[in-house]
């Protein structure tokens, strides 16, 4: 039974799918996991049990009956704390949203479910998605696995710190800035950020809307590629998906690697690690030794992603958490006097001091007299950094960077220093403001036994090479990680 929760993804699909293993079995042998292990961790802020063991059962008697779902039916998947689920509390992993149970499905938990997939709600995560740790949700602080004492990443800390600690096989998170491909990396599992439009965001509560996407986490690089499979796709209820081909699983397959141009960065630019740094470096010898051409870009625009990104998030999340007032939905400060009031006090103490802090960096960017002078010009940023993209894919098949210019730090190293902590998205928020997409894989351990990841980046929408060649990292000795068995 214990043997169960160390199985890949790919394992579990395959054991379901022959009749070794049955889905009761499984998660029964997951929740315990979680009992066991998660007062260490803290990926979980609820765990349905009952409802939980309830649809394992109803799999397992859709397999008997033969009227199965899908080849997916009875697989656990974790879902993030800003992802809508009928019935469901979603958080946001805030006081403000503490007791919110959301009236309908988001569109991916609705295709999960037409699929089998057995959901595993609530993972922790950074405050609305405004974080790099997982420090700042309103109800606790999750733990790396390799190291209890240090950060998994943020936003989406708990669904990668579950995935790592073999709590589940996959899990999903949002991206806004990094938050799935920089826990990802310090978790050292797989994480893909989606093409911006490539996945519905109905029913993820929004942080910053032209930046947030819905992706997945995995044990394995199969599990990625049958979720957006499953994930992606035109969704009328959300008009900036985009109307283009299906993504299909079965067309990722091992590449060449001669002849293939790889876009590379120079590390003195970036502050890397010394570790970090020497791991991109052998990862890259490894493929000229196998017939790449590594090709330097000039990233010295995207030194900027910081500031762009940070002005366009805060005045994004400024307008999109103006719904929260102490009115319709949410916490609400009883006994206030004037309506100013009542707002004022159900978002002072509904709000944490991330929150509060981007809300007013957003709201001063937007103000009248420095709309032009910040906001405006950070858009005509964002279309130069789009185009460097563009640019970058005329003389390469793919970027290779590290996801993070160092491994996990420890709690609390960081949080007294707002502007250190923003660095720490420094390699993935350019991503975001272009909409391409990029994928965190496994990289090998550094010095101190903390997992280092490889960011992947292609251009709109092709993510069947993306995965092509993630496919083709993994099968390199020098990436090879082995998750930890023991959480201490």
């Amino acid at each position: 039974m214990k043997d169960l929760i160390y199985l890949t993804y790919s394992e579990i699909k395959t054991k379901l799918n022959d009749g070794s293993l049955k889905s009761k079995d499984l998660v029964s042998a997951y929740i315990n996991r979680i009992e066991v292990t998660d007062s260490k961790v803290k990926a979980f802020l609820e765990l349905n049990k009952e409802n939980i063991l309830k649809q394992a059962e109803e799999s397992d008697n859709r397999r008997k009956s033969g009227k199965l779902l899908s080849e997916f039916d009875g697989i656990p998947i974790g879902i993030k704390d800003n992802i809508c689920i009928t019935g469901e509390i979603t958080s946001c992993s805030s006081k403000i949203l503490e007791n919110f149970r959301s009236p309908y499905d988001a569109t991916v938990i609705q295709k999960l479910r037409e699929k089998g997939f057995v959901l595993f709600p609530r993972l922790n995560m950074d405050e609305f998605a405004m974080g790099s740790s997982t420090e700042n949700s309103a109800f606790q602080t999750t733990r790396n696995p390799f190291d209890t004492n240090r950060i998994p990443g943020g936003s989406s800390g708990g669904s990668a710190a579950a995935v790592a600690a073999s709590m589940l096989p996959v899990s999903l998170g949002s991206d806004t800035g990094g938050s799935i491909r920089q826990p990802a990396a310090l978790c050292g599992i797989w994480g893909l950020k989606p093409t911006y439009g490539r996945v519905s965001r109905y029913g993820l509560i929004a942080y910053a809307s032209s930046l947030d996407q819905i992706g997945p986490f995995s044990n394995d690089l199969q599990g990625i590629a049958d979720l957006m499979e499953i994930l992606s796709g035109l969704d009328h209820k959300d008009q900036t998906t985009a109307k283009v081909n299906s993504f299909e699983a079965n067309s990722v397959s091992s590449i060449d690697w001669k002849g293939k141009r790889i876009g590379v960065m120079k590390s003195e630019e970036f502050n890397f690690s010394p570790d970090v740094n020497k791991r991109y470096t052998d990862i890259l010898k490894d493929l000229e030794s196998k017939g790449a051409t590594l090709v330097p870009l000039d990233f010295s625009l995207l030194k900027y992603a910081i500031p762009v990104y940070y002005l366009i998030a805060t005045a994004e999340c400024s307008s999109n958490l103006s719904r929260f007032d102490g009115i319709r939905y949410g916490l609400r400060k009883e006994g206030a006097g004037k309506l100013e009031d009542l707002y004022s006090e159900s978002r002072t103490q509904g709000f944490g001091a991330e929150v509060k802090r981007r809300i007013l960096l957003g709201t001063f960017s937007l103000s009248s007299g420095y709309y032009d002078a910040y906001y405006g010009k950070a858009q005509k940023a964002r279309v130069l950094i789009r185009k460097q993209y563009a640019e970058f894919f005329k003389s390469v098949d793919i970027i290779f960077q590290p996801t993070s210019p160092t491994t996990a730090f420890k709690v609390g190293e960081k949080t007294k220093d707002p502007i250190q902590m923003y660095q720490a998205d420094i390699l993935t928020t350019s991503v975001n403001l272009a909409g391409v997409p990029a994928i965190s894989c496994p990289a090998g351990l550094d010095s101190n036994g903390l997992p280092i990841g490889l960011q992947i980046t292609s251009e709109h929408f092709n993510e069947s090479k993306l995965l092509s060649f993630a496919k083709s990292v993994s099968e390199l000795e020098i990436c090879k990680l082995a998750l930890p068995k023991e959480i201490t």
